[in-house]
């Protein structure tokens, strides 16, 4: 596959309603799925995840046996790609006010596999702090809406292509998350991710790591974390649904080691068959 797909409200369409709140407000949600093998992994985490942002922010909740259909048209023939799925409120009218009986408009695209380094998962990758920070918001911490501008702007800090995350922190200096990752330090042996309760998105490859983290009986903890934690950790690494783990191999300047929990819940990873979370169209 070298071209991106898109259907909306299942039609093969390139454009929405200028009218679109997710377009004028960013009212709405997205999920971001892995496609491997003709499967898209944790799609039921996924739907699980967009419901919960849908009652959150008063959305009409979709039917994701509708979604789960359209997405089966739209990935026919397809064994590898990124599936993104986006939830608006629909259209209406000028202004902040939600228009009565809104209507959820539903924008699936297909896209080509990510050019990803081919040895991130073994040898690591450098990363580097962020000067942009992280507002808090408890109403909108956990979940994935569209509003991703403070995301885009940390991304327009660094323009090297050896550094392949930024990482974020909130206005109090505590660590959150990578612009496109979760984060996850180790030290002692302990799983250590940051508190996302203020801000920051809760992923489901971090959902789960700490899931695999409790059944292997590793020591893991949330709590607020922050840039001394980090240049304290024995090890460090980034998670979400595309990349799984890529180890920490820098972060400006300071050096880590992939070292012996990155490599077990690596492993644990590739072993694991998504606890029938895989979803084959």
């Amino acid at each position: 596959m070298k071209q991106t797909r898109t259907r909306v409200n299942g039609v093969a369409v390139g454009c929405v309603d200028a009218a679109d709140r997710g377009l004028q407000y960013g009212d709405g949600l997205f999920e971001t799925m892995g496609v491997r093998d003709g499967q898209v992994s944790s799609w039921p985490r996924h739907m699980a995840r967009l419901l919960a942002g849908c009652q959150r922010l008063g959305i009409q909740a979709v039917d994701d046996g509708q979604l789960a259909h359209e997405a089966a048209g739209l990935l026919a023939g397809t064994e590898r790609g990124v599936l993104k799925l986006i939830v608006t409120r629909g259209s209406g009218g000028r202004g902040y006010r939600v228009p009565e009986n809104a209507e959820p408009r539903r924008i699936l695209q297909l896209h080509p596999w990510p050019d990803f380094p081919p040895a991130a998962g073994e040898a690591g990758v450098a990363v580097r702090l962020c000067s942009t920070r992280l507002s808090h918001n408890p109403l909108l911490a956990g979940i994935k809406h569209l509003n991703r501008l403070e995301q885009v702007l940390a991304r327009r800090e660094w323009d090297d292509s050896h550094i392949a995350e930024g990482l974020l922190l909130d206005i109090d200096g505590r660590l959150v998350e990578g612009t496109m990752s979760n984060l996850f330090l180790v030290r002692d042996e302990v799983l250590l991710t940051p508190d996302l309760r203020r801000c920051g998105v809760a992923g489901i490859m971090r959902s789960i790591i700490l899931e695999h983290a409790e059944r292997q009986s590793l020591g893991a903890e949330i709590r607020s974390l922050d840039s001394a934690d980090l240049l304290a950790a024995d090890e460090v690494f980034l998670c979400n649904s595309l990349i799984g783990i890529w180890p920490v191999s820098a972060v400006d300047g300071r050096q880590f080691r992939k070292g012996a929990v990155t490599d077990r819940l690596q492993q644990l990873l590739q072993a694991r068959q998504d606890d029938g979370n895989v979803w084959r169209p």
